[in-house]
């Protein structure tokens, strides 16, 4: 098992609920995370302010040797995630994907 922690970032503590639901799933991980309160928000910021950003905390968040990434920043996921996803050695997943599928579902099945 790889004993490597999952890094989590946000560009302020909204990202905490993404930590809160992980640690709910995945109990035995160990959790990593990072709030940019400093330069929140970012939905204010240009395009490249934000991949700047992005990829700043990402490496941040690498220098703690995690295992994969998750940007919790909606932001950042739509500005930077495949620009992270190329440049990173771990996986890097976001917020918005997943929460597109579980609307789709749930309207399927509701």
């Amino acid at each position: 098992m790889d004993a490597r922690p999952l890094g989590i970032w946000d560009s302020g503590l909204g990202g905490l609920t993404v930590v809160r639901a992980v640690a709910e799933r995945l109990p035995a991980e160990r959790l990593v995370y990072f709030g940019d309160t400093a330069r929140v928000p970012y939905g204010t910021k240009g395009a490249e302010t934000v991949r700047r950003f992005a990829r700043q905390n990402s490496r941040f968040l690498m220098e703690k040797d995690i295992k994969a990434l998750v940007v919790a920043c909606n932001t950042a996921s739509a500005l930077a995630l495949d620009a992270l996803a190329a440049e990173l050695p771990v996986p890097v997943l976001g917020v918005i994907e997943p929460g597109a599928e579980a609307a789709a579902a749930a309207t399927r099945s509701g």
